[in-house]
């Protein structure tokens, strides 16, 4: 015979473990929805470049930009074009960034620079970033990262946030950098890509 003291404790246990199921979903829901905001990979900064020969042509990439123009990879045709995978959630994207204004300035109109705004799923935060770091190019917004998915499966993948490609006259992608870059390198990577 099942005494009510037993049947209180069981139902107290059941209550325990149900609380904790609970929880756990909570806590997996909670890191679900903050996953696209936090995921940036610390990367080397390591230039990776690519002899002329060996380089891949770089996807037909295009979006709207944050501030709502359309813009198209196909219409830089005969200019170096730096892209710049970013997201205003991401440190090291933060700390990059005065370099690329910096760089994009000292560079002028002779290399189209574009970033690749994505995981911001509000262009509000996206914006601010812009405004703050002064960025002199734009950004194609990209939340979902339809666009970045066009570089995959390519040995020159920009697979983390942030990364930087550098595409020649050609529309070949002579190098690129997993993590930080600093103006310096930047400023290499374009004179490089320029040369061939």
């Amino acid at each position: 015979m099942i005494r009510p003291a037993s049947v209180l404790r069981t139902a107290s246990a059941a209550a325990a473990v149900l609380m904790v199921a609970t929880a756990c979903s909570s806590g997996q829901d909670a890191k679900d929805s903050r996953q696209g905001q936090t995921g940036f990979v610390s990367g080397s900064g390591r230039v990776s470049s690519f002899a002329p020969a060996d380089r891949e042509k770089a996807p037909d990439f295009q979006g709207t930009t944050l501030d709502g123009k359309p813009w198209k990879f196909s219409d830089q045709a005969g200019k170096v074009v730096v892209l710049n995978v970013w997201g205003s959630w991401c440190p090291p994207c933060r700390k990059e960034a005065p370099d690329f204004a910096a760089a994009a300035k000292e560079l002028g109109s002779g290399v189209q620079f574009i970033g690749l705004n994505t995981r911001d799923l509000d262009p509000a935060p996206a914006k601010k970033f812009v405004e703050v770091f002064e960025v002199p190019y734009p950004s194609i917004y990209d939340p979902a990262g339809k666009q970045l998915l066009l570089f995959r499966g390519q040995k020159i993948s920009p697979s983390s946030i942030p990364a930087t490609v550098v595409i020649d006259k050609q529309g070949k992608v002579a190098s690129r950098v997993i993590g930080e870059v600093t103006k310096q390198t930047l400023l290499g990577m374009v004179a490089d890509a320029a040369a061939s």
